[in-house]
Parts: C-alpha cells; structure tokens; sequence
C-alpha cells in the first residue's frame, strides 16, 4: 500500500527555490515523496531534516548522508533543530492533514468507512484519544469542539445524542459511534456529517491548530531572509492560519504594527494560491481540497 499520495508534489518543491547546499526541513514526513525529490535537487553540502510524530512513518526511512529524520511532532521545531546544531534553514515545507496510511488502516480510527477503536492519535505514544474526548468531555464542550472544528450548525444536537448514548454504556468503536447519529442525519447529509465530526474530534485528539500555530512562528524565526515558506492545507481552519500568518502576522486578524504604524509582518507571500488540476484530483481524490500557499521570509 502506498503511504500517502504526495499532493501538489512539483509545485510544493519547486515553492522552496532549492539551493543544493542549502538546508531544508520537511516537517510532515510521511512517505517521504517531499523529502526526497528534494533530496535529488541537494549537493553533498547540502541537508535535509524531516518530521513526523507518527512511528508508522519510519519504515520509509530514507538512507542518505544528507539526510535526518526526527521522530517529534513539528511544534518543537526549534528545539530539534537547535540540538542538531541548526538555527537557519533555507526553506520549509510541510503539508498537514491525514496520510492516506492513517486514513486507510482500520485500527487507527481516522475513517469513517471502516470499523475500529476510538482512536485517531497522529502520535501513538499518547495516551489521550477519541475515546476519551467522546466518553468523557462535558457536553457544552463538545458542541464547541463541533462548531468550531468541525463547522457544524447542529453542534448542540449532535453533543446531547452523544450524552445521552454514553450514559448508557461507553462508547468504544468508530461502528458504535456512527450508529447513534442514524437516525437523526438525513441520509442524504450522514458522510458529510460525520466527515465534520470526525474531522473535529481529529483535531481535538491532536491538538492540531494550536501546533500550526507554533510551527508557524518558529518558522519565522527559524528561516534566513530569502528563505521560503510552503504549506499545503486541506481545510479552511488550516488554511485561515496559514493566510493570516503570512498576511498579518498574526493569526486573529488583526495585522501586528509598531508605534509608527509599520507592519511587523514576517512574509509576504509569492504568486497566487495553488490547487490541484482536475488530472490530479482524478488521480488522487483526497487532494481535492488542498491549497498550496508558498511565501518568503522578509
């Protein structure tokens, strides 16, 4: 089975502006396409580092001199690096969402097509899971995490179906948690529906909008002037951070300026924003939502 399908490959790689002796960071990892179309643009002089929190990912590992992999979530971007004795990269790349891998293997619990735990954890030496955000979350939480992860209108109905069915026994496979919202989805509503919950509950698990947040900024404080920014989001959550980073800053909106009035932006962002062509969605479906924004650090 492929691990992921790489989305947006040569547009991604070709965003970074590859110096062969330059150093870059892939900070999702994954199957390794990134890294190693960017390791065939690299002399000897030059460094890959990689990312990724989920083990699964280290039977992709690649054998070159120029090569590191690190086993860690990209929030601790800084610390890694700067126990490698990096402090400046010339470009990042990271591409955020689900692999296919996690997607496509039942005991993980990501999917909505297959039966298996409660699960969802991204890093799989953490003990907190789908099971514990469903089974044990107060209800007035979960219809944030609905509304605002998930973008669900019916976040309050959806919370109370989950409160009532866990007060009668747990909750423990994705097959059981599917079942209770049955009869109250419309059927012609159900994927979409549990998509969104899914996705909500997903982000919860793994804390994933506050580590782009994180990443981002040591990101800015990590690239050399010059140095490029590229990400590829598959969400509107993911991909408002993003803009708004590049764009403001910040990541609410509001643009961070001095007592002159001068912004404080980090980068600015190069060319337009990059989607799939209809031949790569009718090869890889899943790449469908991708947005790819590449920027430079100023």
């Amino acid at each position: 089975m492929i691990f992921h399908e790489p989305v947006l490959l040569k547009q991604s790689v070709d965003g970074l502006s590859v110096k062969s002796n330059g150093t870059y960071v892939d900070v999702t990892y994954g199957g390794g396409n990134h890294s190693r179309e960017i390791l065939k643009k690299l002399s000897s002089k030059g460094r890959l580092i990689a990312f990724d929190q989920d083990d699964d990912t280290k039977s992709n590992n690649i054998y070159n001199s120029n090569f590191l992999f690190i086993s860690s979530n990209f929030k601790y971007l800084k610390k890694f690096l700067k126990l490698n004795e990096i402090y400046k990269v010339d470009g990042i790349l990271a591409d955020f969402g689900v692999s296919s891998h996690q997607i496509n293997s039942r005991k993980r619990g990501f999917s909505t097509r297959f039966d298996g735990p409660l699960d969802m954890r991204m890093d799989q030496k953490k003990e907190f899971s789908a099971k514990n955000v469903i089974n044990e979350y107060p209800v007035d939480d979960l219809i944030k995490l609905f509304k605002n992860y998930g973008e669900l209108k019916n976040a309050k109905q959806l919370a109370s179906i989950i409160g009532v069915q866990r007060s009668i026994s747990p909750i423990t496979s994705t097959s059981d948690f599917k079942s209770i919202f049955l009869e109250c989805i419309p059927k012609k509503y159900i994927n979409k529906t549990l998509a969104k919950i899914f996705q909500g509950i997903r982000i919860e698990v793994n804390k994933e909008l506050d580590a782009i947040k994180i990443f981002l900024k040591q990101a800015s404080e990590v690239l050399i002037p010059g140095g490029k920014l590229v990400c590829i989001s598959y969400h509107s959550l993911e991909d408002r951070l993003v803009k708004r980073f590049i764009r403001d800053g910040t990541f609410d909106g509001n643009i961070d300026s001095d007592i002159y009035g001068n912004k404080n932006v980090p980068f600015k962002q190069i060319g337009k924003v990059l989607t799939p062509d209809s031949d790569e969605i009718f090869k890889n479906n899943r790449s469908r939502s991708a947005k790819l924004r590449i920027a430079e650090k100023l």
